[in-house]
């Protein structure tokens, strides 16, 4: 019975810290719309250095579902979410995560970490430059609500975007996030802001209602695969009894935070886990 009793300690010391870490990115990911991969793949590259990249981004995946699902329903409540277009941009992202998650296992540990490095620092320096709020105007960044939803019966009309360019974006954007595990809201958020003239918090929120699917699919796929077989599955579950929550909390407090400071804390944060991965490379 005392064995016993070790046993189980030793499981709960092992895997009960990934609650907490769950929470922090659920919250965080939320806030920004980016469903907290793009931080979370490169945790579990530093925490499981022997875990194969297609392991670690079955895990984020799955995680980023979770957020996702929960961070929607927040968000649905508040009426930010854009149905319309998350549903059209949704369908497109579909072939590309269905492509992504079967093209993971080809790519060795050293490049997955050097691609996904690269890749958050040139988006970190785009959004720091641009500040992506150049062409938001200010109505698009208030927080008030009601603007917000004035904002949301203007997007509704599809009057600010142009579709197809829309959906061939949000293909590769599935494509790119099924394949390192990071989400897609890193690139989809500022796409939505920047090209596609979304307000900030309309663009967070609808770009938070594509994931579900998004990361869905992508999470299917690997389950059908087998990525799970390798491992993942008890991480998976602790992480996302911690997003569910931590995704609520950042919904709730995203309305007190100004648009342009939540670009700004999700460059500063693509910056930091960047040069981790390109040192992690090298």
């Amino acid at each position: 019975m005392l064995g016993i009793k070790k046993q189980w300690y030793r499981f709960m010391v092992q895997y009960e810290w990934l609650i907490p870490l769950g929470l922090s990115l659920g919250a965080f990911g939320t806030l920004i719309g980016a469903g907290g991969g793009f931080v979370l793949v490169p945790v579990l590259l530093l925490l499981y250095p022997q875990a194969s990249p297609t392991t670690i981004t079955a895990i984020s995946l799955a995680v980023v579902f979770f957020n996702a699902l929960s961070g929607s329903w927040a968000y649905g409540r508040k009426k930010w979410i854009d149905y319309k277009s998350g549903l059209l941009f949704a369908a497109a992202t579909v072939p590309g995560a269905i492509l992504g998650a079967l093209t993971t296992e080809y790519i060795p540990r050293r490049p997955f970490n050097l691609i996904l490095g690269l890749l958050m620092i040139l988006s970190a320096v785009y959004l720091w430059v641009f500040r992506v709020g150049a062409s938001v105007s200010k109505a698009a960044q208030s927080t008030d609500p009601r603007a917000e939803e004035s904002n949301q019966k203007k997007a509704d009309t599809g009057l600010f975007y142009n579709l197809k360019y829309g959906m061939g974006l949000s293909l590769a954007v599935g494509y790119i996030s099924s394949l390192l595990g990071i989400g897609g809201g890193i690139i989809h958020v500022p796409a939505l802001v920047s090209l596609l003239k979304f307000p900030v918090h309309i663009a967070t929120a609808t770009s938070h209602f594509i994931l579900v699917i998004m990361a869905l699919t992508g999470t299917l796929v690997h389950i059908a695969s087998g990525s799970f077989a390798q491992g993942g599955v008890r991480q998976t579950l602790y992480l996302a009894a911690g997003v569910l929550i931590g995704a609520q909390i950042g919904a709730a407090i995203s309305a007190r935070v100004h648009g342009v400071w939540i670009i700004r804390a999700l460059a500063l944060a693509l910056v930091f886990v960047g040069i981790r991965l390109l040192v992690m490379a090298v």
